[in-house]
């Protein structure tokens, strides 16, 4: 019998939890396809199908899946609400299947978390499990597998963020949502200019830990969003290792365009706000992080 294929978009979630559904589906039995990193013809795909307001991440996301309409018998589309009342996530990611189940004819697989109505992602994962034809022992087991193997994932991302900070070089924080910074299309040539500058940049999202959002506090006590309050967390606790922080967002990013002003007011480090649309150019980019790196130099001596 041929296992079942499932596609997953390298785009958005799969930043956050590739360890996970891909360990969890595998030990399912399943066959995983993710489409390739993200190019301008990816975009070009994602703009045919998304409508103006949509952020570039989204726009991308979309050219994502529209690759794998065709290669693959269900594509992987969760619905995240929020981890707990004040921990909710992005419209787009509650929104997320039912923009993708509206665009396009394929099978989507997907999950609900909902923590403050008692959806937890445990429970989301086993019925995961059974909805593919498994059993609820069979699903749990993989489940737990799969969050080790994340954690484990997780603590070595952290562990070497955390050898950064100790680096002699100008030490940059980079407060950005993982499917921005890591997705080639927007991050690649970013990092490729702070190494060339040698610049020690570190991912904020991979300092996050148990403290991160109770830290956000101290810069504003009533942040609405889970992943935003994670990164800025992490300026309040290790304002004292870096030199400067980056801001990185795609337009037009709601969350990202009021949680960024509110700190850039607030925060006494210097500080580089970079908003990415779909026109942005390479020598734009290089030039504007040249000059703050600059302007970083002569503030550091």
């Amino acid at each position: 019998m041929d296992k079942i294929k499932i596609g997953i978009p390298r785009a958005l979630h799969y930043y956050y939890y590739k360890d996970l559904w891909k360990t969890f589906l595998e030990e399912l039995g399943c066959t995983i396809i993710i489409s390739p990193e993200t190019t301008n013809e990816t975009l070009e795909r994602g703009k045919k199908i998304a409508n103006d307001e949509m952020c570039l991440s989204l726009k991308i996301y979309l050219g994502h899946v529209s690759y794998l309409e065709s290669r693959c018998d269900y594509i992987l589309v969760p619905r995240i609400d929020n981890y707990g009342t004040y921990e909710q996530t992005c419209t787009n990611f509650l929104g997320l299947f039912d923009i993708v189940s509206n665009l396009f004819t394929n099978k989507l697989l997907t999950y609900n978390i909902d923590e403050a109505h008692h959806q937890t992602e445990q429970n989301a994962f086993i019925k995961l499990g059974l909805a593919l034809g498994k059993g609820k022992e069979q699903s749990i087991l993989a489940y737990q597998n799969s969050k080790q193997k994340e954690e484990k994932q997780r603590k070595q991302k952290r562990k070497n963020e955390m050898k950064k900070l100790e680096s002699n070089n100008p030490k940059l924080l980079i407060i950005s949502h993982p499917y921005n910074l890591e997705d080639p299309y927007i991050g690649k040539t970013i990092k490729e200019i702070l190494k060339n500058l040698q610049v020690e940049y570190i991912n904020g999202e991979y300092l996050i830990d148990h403290k991160t959002i109770q830290n956000s506090t101290k810069l504003s006590p009533n942040l609405y969003w889970k992943y935003n309050k994670e990164l800025i967390g992490t300026i309040e606790e290790w304002k004292q290792k870096i030199d400067g922080i980056l801001f990185l967002t795609t337009f037009p990013c709601g969350p990202d365009s009021l949680v960024n002003e509110l700190m850039i007011r607030k925060i006494k480090i210097p500080h580089l706000n970079l908003i990415i649309d779909e026109e942005s150019g390479s020598a734009g980019i290089e030039t504007r992080l040249e000059s703050f790196i600059d302007i970083l130099g002569q503030t550091t001596k």
